[in-house]
């Protein structure tokens, strides 16, 4: 064995120690087991997107519904009393894959309408309300305050993929995807819907976007009528690492130039997704 692996034998072996004695111990909060776990990531025992999803992982046990569900004003539902052909072109233009279904009101949610069950129905020319009531699926309600462990619990048992959040007077808050409690472990999902190949900016809503690392630094001044250093680097990934001074984790955030910067997708190499909204905001 070189000494190199010799060495690196040592290390595993002795933080495989440390942790061993920290779980005998019985640590005292989950602040100890990160920083045994931080110190492992240090010393290239575990992987640092491991080490991410971990500490995702661990805040989503203390996380409520409330603090990350799609509030009821950004909602995109569809009314029963509308023309199935009138809320098409919405479903097409939003690209989500469901949605709420409701009544008279926006607190009378009578289903959730999956977009690829339209498509049988507009194949045979049977996209009317008597159809679409039959293949609806039945909403799951759940309260504000219920946690997200337990929420993506259920969602794995039921294979739901989306809850309608109620107040405590029973009215429609919002809802919440299992995309939604998933992001808060991993990071930010990028799905097809996200980005097209050409697009670097895309606008969340409540004037939130999320920009890819790689957006060209002159693309993004222009987009945000900002004026960041366009000389030292090529991209406003570069521009944030250097006012971090350091390789970001998830959820930090810096601000600049009138904008505060969320890092939403990073290894630990490079920095990948960032949320950006106006720092007034």
């Amino acid at each position: 064995m070189s000494d190199d692996q010799s060495s690196r034998s040592q290390g595993s072996r002795s933080w495989l120690e440390r942790i061993s004695q920290a779980f005998s111990n019985e640590p005292e909060s989950a602040e100890d087991i990160l920083e045994i776990l931080r110190d492992a990531e240090a010393q290239s025992v575990l992987d640092s997107d491991a080490m991410s999803i971990i500490e995702g992982a661990m805040q989503v046990i203390d996380m409520r519904v409330e603090e990350i569900m799609i509030p009821r004003s950004q909602m995109v539902t569809v009314k029963a009393s509308q023309e199935p052909k009138a809320f098409l072109s919405e479903i097409i233009e939003s690209a989500h894959s469901r949605f709420p279904v409701i009544g008279d009101n926006q607190d009378d949610v009578i289903g959730i309408l999956l977009a690829k069950d339209l498509l049988p129905l507009a194949l045979n020319n049977e996209l009317n309300w008597v159809q679409i009531r039959e293949i609806l699926r039945p909403p799951t309600f759940v309260p504000e305050s219920k946690r997200l462990n337990q929420l993506l619990k259920e969602f794995k048992e039921t294979r739901n993929h989306m809850a309608i959040v109620v107040d405590e007077y029973g009215g429609t808050a919002g809802l919440i995807t299992i995309e939604d409690v998933l992001e808060q472990i991993v990071g930010e999902i990028e799905d097809e819907h996200d980005f097209d190949e050409e697009t670097h900016i895309k606008a969340r809503g409540n004037g939130i976007f999320a920009v890819k690392a790689v957006t060209p630094i002159e693309d993004f001044n222009e987009f945000f009528k900002s004026e960041l250093d366009e000389q030292e680097f090529d991209t406003i990934g570069g521009v944030i690492l250097k006012e971090f001074g350091h390789l970001p984790r998830r959820g930090e955030s810096v601000s600049v130039g009138g904008l505060t910067f969320t890092i939403a997708n990073a290894d630990n190499r490079v920095i990948r997704l960032l949320q950006v909204t106006r720092s007034d905001t």
